[in-house]
C-alpha cells in the first residue's frame, strides 16, 4: 500500500479491504479517494487461495515464519489427505491463531505471542465453499480453496493435519480473488507510475457491482436527493443497494422496509 500511496498526489486518503500476511502474495485491494467508504462492502467478500503446507512439522505461528518443530513421523499420503478434505468445508467452527491481529482485552494476539503468552480464544464460525488438493510433492502438498472471509488458511491446514494424526504448517499462500476482484485483472507496483496510475483505477461502481443496482429516475429522486443523503422512499430490492446515474455511483442506500437511507455517499450535494 505505501508503494502505491507514494504514486498519489499529497494527503491523498487510501486504505485496503484486509491486509495479507507477510509470507503471502496475491490480490490486495486498494481504495483510494471516496471510494475509502466503500470498504466495508469489499472486505466481508469471500476469498479464493492457493496454499502450500509442509506435512510432518509444526510451526508454533501455523507458518514458515515461526519456530518450526519436526515430528518424526512420516507426512500422510495422497490418499488419507485427500479422504481428511470432506470435513473441512462447508460450515466450520474456527479458533483462531495466537499469532494473528485479533486483540485480547485491547492487546494484539500476535503481541501476547511474542512475549510468550497463550490466551483463550472464541472458536469463531467461518464458511469454506471449496478445499481442494491439486498437488503433492515428498511432505508438502498444495491446496485451491475457496472460503469465507475471517478464515484463516494457517488454521485450516494445521486442524486438516490434526485430523490425521499429523502436523502442518503453510509455506505459501497466494489470493487469488476477493469477491468478483481478481488477481488476473490486477496491476503489479512495478506497471505503475504517477503518470498512469489513474488509468488502471477501477470505477467505484465496478468495486461494488455485487449489490444490486436503481438508476436515478427510475423509482428514484433526483440526484441532488442522493447526493444530499436525503432518505428515499422504497427501492424495491432490499439491503444495501447501489444508486447509479449513468454508470456513475452516486451513494449506496440501504433500503428497508419504510424506506431507504444512505449509508455512503460518494457525490458532493
Amino acid at each position: 500500500m505505501a508503494e502505491v500511496k507514494r504514486l498519489l498526489p499529497e494527503k491523498t486518503k487510501i486504505g485496503h479491504t484486509g491486509t495479507l500476511d507477510p509470507l503471502a502474495s496475491g490480490l490486495l485491494v486498494l481504495l483510494i479517494g471516496r471510494a475509502t467508504r466503500l470498504s466495508r462492502y469489499v472486505t466481508g467478500l469471500d476469498k479464493t487461495y492457493t496454499a502450500t503446507a509442509r506435512f510432518g512439522a509444526v510451526s508454533d505461528t501455523l507458518d514458515a515464519e515461526g519456530e518450526i518443530t519436526p515430528l518424526g513421523t512420516p507426512p500422510p499420503d495422497e490418499e488419507a489427505i485427500r479422504s481428511a478434505l470432506p470435513a473441512f468445508t462447508g460450515d466450520l467452527l474456527q479458533t483462531p491463531p495466537m499469532a494473528s491481529a485479533l486483540k485480547h482485552s485491547g492487546t494484539r494476539l500476535y503481541d501476547l505471542h511474542r512475549r510468550g503468552l497463550t490466551v483463550e480464544r472464541e472458536p469463531r464460525p467461518v464458511t469454506v465453499q471449496a478445499l481442494a488438493l491439486t498437488g503433492t510433492d515428498a511432505d508438502t502438498a498444495t491446496f485451491e480453496i475457496s472460503c469465507s472471509s475471517g478464515t484463516y488458511v494457517r488454521t485450516l491446514i494445521h486442524d486438516l493435519a490434526a485430523s490425521l494424526n499429523s502436523g502442518a504448517y503453510l509455506t505459501a499462500l497466494r489470493r487469488h480473488t476477493v469477491g468478483h476482484l481478481t488477481l488476473a485483472s490486477a496491476p503489479t507496483p512495478a506497471d505503475l507510475d504517477p503518470n498512469t496510475i489513474h488509468n488502471r483505477i477501477i470505477p467505484p461502481n465496478e468495486v461494488v457491482s455485487h449489490l444490486p443496482g436503481v438508476e436515478v429516475g427510475a423509482g428514484v429522486g433526483p440526484v441532488s436527493w442522493v447526493c444530499n443523503g436525503r432518505r428515499l422512499g422504497r427501492l424495491g430490492v432490499g439491503g444495501s443497494c447501489r444508486v447509479v446515474s449513468g454508470g456513475e455511483l452516486l451513494a449506496v442506500y440501504r433500503d428497508e422496509g419504510d424506506g431507504a437511507r444512505a449509508e455512503v455517499v460518494l457525490c458532493a450535494g
